[in-house]
């Protein structure tokens, strides 16, 4: 493993998690020659899994895609990388313990919103105007509404 701020191929492991219940290892390091500390995460690769989009298309799920749009959503609130990167990867679990090699667009966006809704209300409310497409401020004010009844 190289180090991301030297480039020195030696470290070693300070602290080893195994998350069982999304298939990933992580791993703490740190740079034998800067002495920087690091994490890497270590995933077992899986099934390809299209993802069936609103026209009709299919292209191929991605893990980056899915992070980047909780990612985004979360933009300037108070949540770590660790708490959208763990939602992520529950995500993802949930999608690949489901049968088939297909999942619509929607399914994602539905496990999304109701990650989003435990970590940030506010999160969720962006995520899901654009994913619902609020048409007008009455549609965004039921979802408000729906949130705060709940």
């Amino acid at each position: 493993m190289r180090c991301p701020y030297c480039g020195y191929s030696e470290t070693k492991v300070t602290d080893k998690r195994d998350d069982d219940a999304v298939g990933i290892t992580r791993r703490r390091r740190e740079c034998l020659k800067c002495e920087k500390r690091f994490t890497s995460f270590e995933r077992v690769e899986n099934i390809d899994i299209a993802v069936v989009k609103k026209d009709g298309r299919r292209e191929q799920f991605e893990r980056k895609k899915l992070f980047a749009g909780i990612h985004k959503a979360c933009e300037k609130r108070p949540v770590s990388i660790e708490s959208i990167e763990k939602a992520a990867d529950e995500i993802e679990s949930e999608i690949r313990k489901s049968e088939g090699k297909e999942v619509s667009s929607k399914e994602i966006g539905e496990l999304v919103m109701k990650k989003l809704k435990n970590l940030d209300k506010v999160a969720y409310i962006r995520f899901a105007s654009v994913y619902r497409e609020f048409a007008d401020l009455e549609s965004f004010q039921k979802e408000l509404e729906k949130l705060i009844k709940k």
